[in-house]
């Protein structure tokens, strides 16, 4: 594993998946590896009461209903989107329960605007047809036909980002688990095996791209996964999150909680203030996500670690922010300066800590970029 620059949570976690799999008793649907129970255990980890022999990490945060509701709709005959404002972590759940579910999440179809009906059933190798003609040697399944043949579970990520033809092929596929290769004269049809299923991924900023036709919606369970504003619920994430890249990065690093209170509640105050705003215009392009704090953390303990004395600083921190955040100029950078002045600056001078030299970072940076 540590040759991957990224390994699935299969591989990641083989070790609790391999620990579950042996001590699991509880009725399993068709061909899944684990049962429900399982399969929501490993996802969000063990509890003290929970009596196992050893502790399963939890792996995503948020409400277990949610949770729940998916590995039920995977056990039916529907298939799952997950909907959600960018950085929610859909796809992170999405691969944890194909994970757990069949020990495959890398049967993956990326929706885009050029992706067409081809990357959802299959296509053909043409030197063979060319050679020996069209067969089932010669055809290039998708990951669809794929989890279809295996009994697996398939994973559509950006549904609404495709367009209506190939979000129509997904109509017949769930509803009768079959496609048909006209192309081939005998075996011309591919049957999905028990076990089958699709887990769509959706981005409700994406509202309106390709809408989704009343006939694919019929046949999906929505589970929508909101933002957390939960500071505690948030924390905990964004620890999580950085542990694993700062062991990818093989950097030995305590973030000092003084800082990731302060990245927290930067980020809670932006939102309130996005939530304010009369206008687009008056709102950084940023969705101020999770993952987006995520990513201005690793940003900020990288440069430390790069160019700086191996530290965290609040003015490091900052400079991070403003760099991830400002995205649109002029616009982003008068919202963030706006911010400093008027939240920030008042907030140094009643509590200090952290708070002057991340305002000093953050002007520098403005500064440093206007």
């Amino acid at each position: 594993m540590s040759d991957l620059l990224r390994a699935p949570a299969e591989i990641k976690y083989a070790e609790e998946l391999d620990w579950l799999e042996s001590v699991d008793d509880n009725p399993k649907p068709f061909s899944w590896r684990l049962s429900p129970k399982m399969v929501r255990l490993f996802v969000l980890g063990s509890e003290r009461s929970g009596g196992l022999e050893r502790e399963i990490s939890q792996k995503w945060y948020g409400d277990r209903s949610f949770v729940e509701r998916s590995i039920v709709t995977l056990a039916s005959d529907r298939g799952l989107l997950l909907i959600g404002d960018p950085g929610t972590g859909k796809s992170w759940l999405a691969e944890l329960l194909s994970a757990a579910i069949c020990r495959n999440s890398t049967l993956v179809v990326q929706g885009t605007a050029g992706t067409t009906e081809d990357h959802i059933k299959y296509s053909w190798n043409v030197s063979m047809v060319i050679a020996k003609g069209q067969s089932r040697e010669s055809m290039i399944p998708s990951p669809i036909m794929t989890a279809m043949e295996t009994g697996a579970i398939g994973r559509f990520e950006e549904l609404t980002r495709s367009t209506s033809d190939v979000q129509d092929a997904l109509i017949s596929i769930l509803s009768e688990k079959y496609v048909s290769v006209p192309e081939l004269d005998s075996d011309g049809i591919v049957f999905a095996k028990p076990g089958f299923s699709i887990i769509a991924t959706a981005n409700s900023r994406d509202r309106g791209v390709n809408d989704l036709s009343s006939a694919l919606k019929r046949r999906f369970n929505f589970v929508r996964i909101p933002v957390v504003t939960n500071k505690k619920s948030e924390a905990q994430i964004v620890r999580f999150r950085t542990e694993e890249l700062l062991r990818r990065h093989r950097i030995e690093l305590d973030v000092p909680p003084t800082l990731l209170e302060v990245l927290l509640q930067s980020f809670a105050d932006l939102r309130a203030s996005a939530a304010a705003a009369g206008s687009d215009d008056e709102k950084l392009e940023s969705a101020l996500s999770t993952a987006e704090q995520i990513g201005v953390l690793e940003d900020a303990i990288l440069h430390g670690d790069f160019f700086g004395d191996r530290t965290l600083t609040a003015r490091t921190l900052a400079a991070s922010l403003v760099g991830s955040l400002a995205r649109r100029e002029p616009e982003d950078l008068a919202i963030l300066n706006k911010y400093l002045h008027g939240v920030v600056e008042p907030r140094s001078k009643e509590e200090g800590g952290s708070w002057p030299e991340f305002l000093e970072g953050g002007r520098d940076a403005i500064a440093t970029l206007s």
